[in-house]
């Protein structure tokens, strides 16, 4: 028997965001201040929004052993997850009012293992944002040590926002 629960999961508790009249810029800067908008996967996972600017976003975190695959080093979903969500991020600093953002492709490149409760900074800084498409490059380095752990690329497609 498997632990797998269908438990109801909190959801975002702030008020619906106005993406029609509000850029994404002003969506990251709203998340960086107010946690309500903030996605439970960084609670999920223990990591955190700490710096936004115009094709910039920075956040911190710290694999636990929770996040531990069998041989007992951090699980790659949790590199995936930091530089998805650093890069993607960044690209929705560049999307204008009326459109939002979802991840086409990322490719992520592991380059030393991330020792459990390891404090990290992931950057995610825009390469392109277009029209119809936003490409962001991010890395994974120690607070403490500045070594580099990962580093990687995502591509977006921006498109309209659906109707209210």
């Amino acid at each position: 028997m498997n632990n797998i629960t269908s438990a109801p999961r909190r959801m975002f508790d702030a008020p619906a965001f106005d993406f029609h009249s509000r850029s994404g810029l002003d969506f990251m800067q709203t998340m960086l201040r107010d946690t309500s908008y903030r996605p439970p996967i960084g609670d999920t996972l223990n990591f955190t929004l700490v710096a936004v600017d115009e094709d910039r976003v920075e956040f911190h975190g710290m694999p636990l052993q929770a996040h531990t695959n069998p041989m007992g080093g951090t699980h790659g979903g949790w590199y995936g997850a930091v530089l998805d969500s650093c890069m993607s991020c960044a690209v929705m600093t560049r999307v204008p009012a009326g459109h939002i953002y979802t991840t086409l492709e990322y490719k992520v490149s592991l380059v030393r293992a991330i020792p459990p409760e390891t404090r990290v900074a992931a950057v995610g800084i825009v390469q392109h944002a277009g029209r119809s498409t936003g490409i962001a490059s991010g890395e994974v380095r120690g607070i403490e040590d500045g070594k580099l752990y990962a580093s990687g690329t995502a591509t977006c497609l921006i498109m309209k926002a659906p109707p209210q």
